[in-house]
């Protein structure tokens, strides 16, 4: 079945980029979303780092995020061009560093792994690194250079996105059935298995029934209410810090005593911190849990601790059993993509264009395979 109208469900990066595709090749497209910042993009620090994200034993994962990243340049200077937003793409690549002999010995797994996979990692002494990196502290044990690393700014993207469908984006949703969580609404413990499922998609499905007509459900989250498949809600905690334009030019991904954290610096000065994972989804954030994200951070780059502290944010990535997405025909005609977890933002350019060539000729590239929407029974 191809079609010639497309409903897109959930106006996030993933959405809105889906349906930025569908247009260009033809398709009407209208997206349901409220257009808040509650997804979570408005959160995401931006790392086009698909060495920074591969996970052991993740090949399919880690195939799409390599084959997304290639992507990623055109899709910025096209989407640019045509919304004239700047989206803050940037090429300099990311700096693993290492505080501790412990820390380095976890760290070089990880770029043993990657290299595995063809990843460029390249390994540099600490003298090194500060040449590079001035700001960094002179305790650290080593480090290693991603050079194929990009970064972007997910709330530029997202308006850039927005600018471009304009008013093909609209408010109203699929009407909810009681208990049912509603695109970009955080689901608490058990709203998104409670819902019947036959009541989920039945908005959905009626929309879908004609030939012409495709549905594609991209709600973060909110998938798990609309559609019954398993994603669920992974709290993340973000912190924003401000200083002086300069102080970090390269994405800094590094370990310090066993704590993880990133450190993503954007042109204006402003510097995101963040690598928090929690199976929860509560929106509270504790003074613990900036702390241990504060001391990371300033291990790493001391003079971090004289930025001004701007933004404590918490959102929710939609995860699933495996951690990969959630990709492809689903029941009643609908498409899903959804449950990219970490990597949104990085997967946003193949998923859309693997999305729209499904949604515009009906057929499923071989890329999809391994991420169908029915992998968990």
């Amino acid at each position: 079945m191809t079609a010639t109208e497309v409903m897109v469900v959930g106006g996030g990066i993933i959405g809105l980029s889906i349906a930025w595709r569908c247009r260009q090749r033809g398709l009407t497209v209208t997206v349901h979303d409220r257009g808040g910042d509650d997804g979570a993009w408005y959160a995401a620090a931006g790392m086009l780092a698909p060495a920074g994200e591969a996970g052991f034993g993740q090949r399919a994962l880690t195939g799409l995020m390599v084959d997304s990243a290639a992507r990623w340049p055109g899709f910025a200077a096209e989407l640019e061009r045509e919304s004239g937003i700047d989206v803050g793409y940037d090429e300099v690549g990311t700096l693993s560093v290492a505080l501790t002999a412990d820390d380095l010995a976890e760290a070089r797994r990880l770029w043993e792994y990657r290299r595995e996979h063809g990843l460029g990692v390249n390994s540099l002494l600490p003298s090194v690194l500060r040449e590079l990196e001035p700001a960094l502290s002179p305790r650290l044990r080593g480090g290693a250079h991603a050079p194929d690393d990009r970064q972007v700014d997910p709330r530029r993207v997202v308006a850039a996105l927005r600018a471009t469908l304009g008013p093909a984006i609209v408010p109203d949703l699929i009407e909810p059935e009681p208990g049912f969580v509603q695109p970009n609404q955080h689901p608490t413990s058990g709203e998104a298995v409670e819902a019947g499922p036959a009541a989920r998609l039945d908005g959905a499905e009626q929309s879908a029934a004609r030939a012409d007509r495709a549905v594609v459900i991209a709600a973060g989250a909110g998938t798990a209410a609309l559609t019954g498949l398993p994603v669920r809600p992974v709290k993340g905690l973000v912190l924003r810090l401000r200083g002086e334009p300069g102080l970090l030019r390269h994405v800094i991904s590094g370990w310090a005593d066993g704590r993880h954290v990133y450190l993503v610096p954007r042109a204006d000065g402003e510097v995101v911190v963040g690598a928090t994972q929690e199976e929860r989804a509560d929106a509270t954030v504790t003074a613990g849990q900036v702390l241990e994200l504060l001391r990371a951070a300033t291990d790493l780059v001391p003079e971090l601790g004289e930025c001004d502290l701007v933004e404590t944010l918490v959102r929710h990535r939609p995860a699933t059993p495996d951690n990969a997405p959630l990709l492809g025909a689903h029941t009643g005609g609908v498409i899903v993509a959804a449950g990219h977890h970490r990597n949104g933002v990085l997967l946003a350019p193949v998923t859309a264009d693997l999305i729209a060539e499904l949604v515009a000729t009906g057929k499923s590239a071989p890329l999809l395979d391994a991420f169908a929407p029915g992998r968990f029974g």
